[in-house]
């Protein structure tokens, strides 16, 4: 409307849409997991996690969910219940209700008042994520160890 006739309109000034990251499978607030948690797609911890999780998505640990783990990387991780353990994500929030105690390694960083945090974070202005090894293909099957039966 304002634009000068023949201007060509500048993208530098409008920032690229955030991807819409959903949950689409959750670990209810009965359940115990040990083990590792690798994938894409969201996640949503209501019950009580230990080991490793490594997510090209979104990982959301609900107020009733309690994370252990020496590291968790996803693009995206929103902490309303307790983590212990580091975090390394694109986007980090944690809620008024959320516990942290673990360092923080991420390029934008969030809290709500009252959030709890034990530990330092140390702002990128990119970071590079990883998931290749822990991502397998749609219907791509594990090959079988010598001397076993395929699955």
């Amino acid at each position: 409307m304002f634009r000068r006739r023949g201007a060509v309109p500048s993208e530098q000034g409008s920032p690229r849409p955030e991807p819409v990251l959903r949950v689409s499978s959750v670990l209810g607030p009965e359940v115990v997991f040990r083990g590792r948690l690798s994938g894409r797609g969201g996640v949503r911890i209501e019950g009580a996690f230990e080991g490793e999780i490594a997510l090209d998505g979104l990982l959301v640990i609900g107020e009733s969910g309690r994370v252990t783990c020496e590291e968790v990387r996803a693009r995206r991780v929103m902490v309303a219940g307790l983590l212990k353990g580091n975090i390394l994500a694109e986007k980090v929030e944690i809620r008024r209700t959320g516990r942290v105690w673990g360092d923080v390694r991420t390029v934008a960083f969030a809290t709500e008042e009252g959030a709890f945090l034990r530990g330092k974070v140390q702002m990128e202005e990119q970071l590079s994520l990883s998931f290749q090894a822990e991502t397998a293909s749609q219907g791509e099957v594990p090959a079988a160890e010598e001397g076993e039966e395929a699955p």
